[in-house]
């Protein structure tokens, strides 16, 4: 199997490479988190560069690129700790909205490409914790519309969204539960208390009460697992940038500081840990590929596959981000210095859509969905 890039995607990663080199400096970061997180003015210069429409159809006004590509960006991205829902609000959502009535689609679409909308997933509630088929949010008909009623949390961006896509449990017509539905709704219509996270980013918890709601889809969970799967890869992704970057600078301060008259970096103990941090960038990079790869193939494969290499992700996130921070002694820790920025976005990307637990066991759930499967 070829795993070389084409020039297109090559010329892809120069370009976000470039932009982050030069438009999103450590310095610029660490003041977007002291100020709050604030994400809207970086997602509208992503939205100059193309990137808002990467996943959205080229006749929607995107560029209609793939995983592949997204995986490239989502890698830049965290190699230069990007402040913006970036894997959710365009990967994940443009995939949700492409099961929607055209008119839907043709409303956010090229809002979403031109920068001028942003609509993020909001999926999760306290007491179904990671499972998606366990929403207590209802969805009911009301006249020729839908209306919305329950919370979700931990909504990215959600204060500075325009609007949601929220999956609903829809009520059946003799009152029983009947399927999980996907629904647009405009933040107008939805109480919002936003708060800052760890990494510096923003999130915020959702409250609708009979919320007008467009309908996606009434039957959506399978297309929900779908783009919650693109959004997994995506994560992976980030992940191997973060990872890539964090381990040059901590390498870098080990050639730098000298201890006993000689480079730190001279030091058996420390080289050990280095490769075996260097080992499980590796693995996670390798992962990766293997999840982006497998977001055509069908469902019970594919969620294994993304499941697998979230786990192995999850377990070199956390390795490589503590190996780091203790080579890097008390100032790994500062606020000031960037490896600690570094790794506190390490410890939300592993809690995200799921921490390495959660993701071991749907591993466990898929071992037998795809028995006799070569994968």
């Amino acid at each position: 199997m070829d795993f070389d890039f084409t020039d297109d995607q090559q010329a892809l990663r120069e370009a976000v490479r470039r932009w982050v080199d030069k438009g999103f400096a450590f310095e610029r970061r660490r003041t977007l988190a002291k100020a709050g997180g604030h994400s809207r003015a970086v997602w509208g210069e992503l939205a100059e560069l193309g990137l808002a429409g990467l996943a959205v159809p080229e006749s929607q006004g995107g560029l209609g690129f793939g995983p592949v590509e997204a995986m490239l960006v989502n890698e830049e991205l965290g190699r230069g700790l990007v402040h913006a829902p970036w894997t959710n609000a365009a990967l994940a959502v443009p995939a949700l909205l492409a099961a929607a009535p055209e008119a839907l689609q043709g409303e956010w679409l090229p809002r979403i490409a031109d920068g001028s909308a942003l609509v993020v997933l909001a999926q999760q509630e306290r007491a179904a914790r990671w499972a998606l088929d366990r929403p207590a949010t209802r969805a009911e008909r009301r006249g020729d519309g839908w209306v919305i009623t329950g919370a979700k949390i931990v909504v990215p961006a959600g204060d500075e969204a325009d609007a949601f896509v929220v999956p609903a449990r829809i009520a059946g017509a003799d009152g029983e539960r009947a399927g999980i539905g996907l629904f647009v709704v405009e933040a107008g219509a939805t109480a919002i208390t936003p708060y800052p996270t760890q990494d510096g980013a923003r999130a915020a918890d959702l409250r609708f009460d009979a919320a007008p709601a467009a309908l996606i889809a009434e039957d959506g969970l399978e297309r929900l697992e779908h783009a919650v799967d693109i959004a997994l890869a995506g994560i992976a992704a980030e992940g191997v940038g973060l990872m890539d970057r964090l381990l040059a600078m901590t390498v870098e301060y080990l050639n730098t500081r000298r201890q006993f008259g000689v480079p730190i970096a001279s030091f058996q103990a420390l080289r050990h840990r280095v490769a075996d941090a260097k080992m499980q960038l590796e693995l996670a990079r390798s992962m990766s590929y293997y999840a982006t790869l497998k977001l055509g193939a069908p469902a019970a494969e594919r969620r294994r596959a993304v499941a697998q290499a979230r786990v192995q992700l999850g377990q070199a996130m956390r390795f490589v981000g503590q190996q780091c921070i203790q080579m890097h002694g008390g100032i790994g820790v500062t606020d000031e210095y960037a490896g600690s920025h570094y790794f506190k976005r390490l410890t939300v990307l592993e809690l995200a859509f799921g921490d390495t637990l959660h993701h071991l066991g749907e591993v466990a759930a898929r071992m037998e969905d795809t028995a006799g499967v070569f994968v």
